[in-house]
């Protein structure tokens, strides 16, 4: 969001130049103005540990590239990439830039920038320094803190990009190693973590996590990442919501009859059956990502958009959430089926599993605002499409009006935030079709943001990472908001009685397990289908 810069953080000079004195290439502020309104983020070392994992390539050097192709990183930056395995610098800025170079290409993927622009490259490249070292080895902190102390300004964020179980020794080590000590007076440089999700898996784990990571940083040190949340269409949700009067005065009980958050996906586990068989998708996707999506469309209003004001609304939200319980959640598990293998065949995973890929839940916020309105999510893998999405359907009109005509439904009015793969909104409702008697034809007005705005390449991490260099945490979750999330979800993970949740059967490719349609049915209501055909714009006769 990026709307509240760090006061304390150091001053840098918008578009200054500096000529290079290697011969990678010029910097990119040479050719590109900074984006509007907004200046480079103050000079920092960026430190990733896991330089060599998937998430440094797919991700955060393709979203550093983006930033620099924008002029928003200063010249003073520096990226030291600490991973296990001995290799030269130069060896590991060519691997990063042959795989920058085929994402690039790959109009599937999700940073598809066409040709990469040789100076933004280049810039980047020659900031870029290798650092081999195991992730608990005391020595590999000390000369860590070598390397930093002779960084000028002092600046330094720490990225877990990591498996979870290094959360806990890299940050002793941090810590004990002095370099999470930031300076009292306010021109010392910041030190800022960066921590990946999945922070826990369960209440239990996620207090201790939270407990030793705090015994070493302060709260406002610590910045827990949810990629969702770096989307701009998921951002885009508080200005759908407090930018526009026509939605506001109807966002509550009074209006809306129910809210469904989906996140589909049609790709299996892709050969990270050991992962998710020690996850599953509930763990994985409710808790977090689904939970952050609910946070942004139900909160309430925020007096501004500084990090602490959003960040207390959406605390007060996830504590309102009336605990789920196992009759609220529905588990599945995809089979052989139309779009591929069942989960029981991939890779890793064990012959006799009952992780679920699959869930779907029931939930209730008990605030003034939206008491009985039910919140259903429901996110899966090997669905029918890939889709991320929020439906909020009011509350039907009164028939009475139409007691005389051929009109015994009315389609629903829905409003629907198109999250991805496609951007924008659309909106159902009735209208009278041409003709002499009353007929009701239900329509669709949509807005896709490709239409109105030019497309930008954008990994979901550009924010993110930006927002940490200026010591905005709007878009990070603290850990009062983590510890309720997983609060609400705890009688699931371990159920009191009963023992464990069943997992359900669905055929890879199809909409999910018959038992989810259930769990909307017996309130009266269905899914909306994840393949939707266009309005047919023909009257309910």
């Amino acid at each position: 969001m990026s709307t509240t810069p760090n006061p304390s953080a150091p001053s840098t000079q918008s578009g200054t130049a500096r000529t290079p004195s290697c011969k990678l290439g010029a910097s990119p502020h040479d050719a590109v103005p900074s984006a509007a309104g907004k200046k480079p983020a103050p000079p920092c070392t960026l430190v990733i540990f896991g330089a060599g994992g998937d998430l440094t390539r797919r991700l955060l050097m393709p979203a550093l590239y983006n930033l620099a192709v924008d002029g928003l990183l200063d010249d003073g930056m520096k990226i030291i990439g600490v991973n296990h395995g001995a290799r030269e610098t130069g060896e590991w800025v060519e691997d990063l830039h042959k795989s920058l170079q085929q994402f690039a290409a790959d109009k599937a993927s999700t940073f598809h920038a066409g040709k990469l622009d040789d100076n933004a490259w280049n810039w980047v490249a020659q900031r870029l320094e290798y650092m081999a070292g195991e992730f608990e080895a005391d020595d590999v902190f000390t000369q860590l803190k070598q390397r930093l102390d002779q960084q000028p300004g002092g600046n330094a964020i720490f990225y877990l990009a990591v498996g979870a179980r290094f959360f806990k020794p890299i940050s002793e080590r941090l810590g004990k190693a002095g370099l999470l000590k930031e300076a009292d007076d306010a021109n010392g440089g910041f030190r800022r973590l960066v921590i990946e999700k999945p922070f826990g898996t369960d209440l239990a784990s996620a207090r201790d996590l939270n407990a030793h990571i705090l015994s070493y940083a302060s709260e406002s040190q610590v910045y827990r990442i949810d990629h969702f949340l770096g989307k701009d269409t998921v951002q885009s949700i508080l200005a759908v919501r407090f930018a526009n009067a026509l939605f506001e005065p109807i966002w509550r009980r009074e209006y809306i009859d129910s809210v469904q958050i989906t996140a589909a996906e049609t790709i299996g586990v892709e050969g990270r059956g050991r992962f998710y068989e020690q996850t599953g998708a509930f763990r994985d996707m409710v808790p977090n990502h689904l939970f952050q999506l609910l946070g942004m469309v139900a909160m309430e209003p925020p007096n501004s958009f500084d990090a602490e004001a959003v960040r207390d609304k959406k605390a007060e939200l996830f504590d309102a959430i009336q605990p789920l319980a196992p009759d609220d959640v529905v588990f599945g598990q995809y089979q052989k089926g139309p779009a591929g293998i069942g989960y029981l065949e991939e890779p890793d995973v064990a012959a006799s599993s009952t992780t679920e890929t699959y869930a779907a839940a029931r939930v209730f916020v008990e605030n003034w605002r939206w008491a009985g309105v039910p919140f259903y999510l429901r996110t899966g893998k090997r669905l029918a499409t890939r889709r991320t999405e929020i439906s909020v359907q009011l509350k039907p009109v009164p028939f009475l009006l139409f007691r005389d005509t051929p009109v015994d439904a009315l389609t629903p009015n829905v409003l629907t935030l198109r999250i991805d793969p496609s951007h924008g909104t659309s909106f159902d409702f009735n209208v009278k079709t041409p003709g002499p008697v009353m007929q009701i034809g239900a329509v669709q007005s949509s807005f896709d943001y490709n239409d109105f705005f030019a497309a930008h390449a954008n990994v979901g991490y550009e924010t993110l990472l930006y927002d940490c260099m200026l010591g905005d945490a709007t878009l990070f979750q603290r850990a009062d908001s983590i510890e309720t999330s997983w609060c609400a979800v705890d009688d699931v993970l371990h159920p009191k009685s009963g023992g464990a949740m069943a997992v359900h059967g669905y055929a890879a490719g199809s909409e999910g397990p018959a038992e989810a349609d259930a769990l909307l049915a017996r309130d009266g209501r269905a899914w909306r289908p994840l393949q939707q055909s266009a309005p047919a714009n023909k009257s309910q006769e």
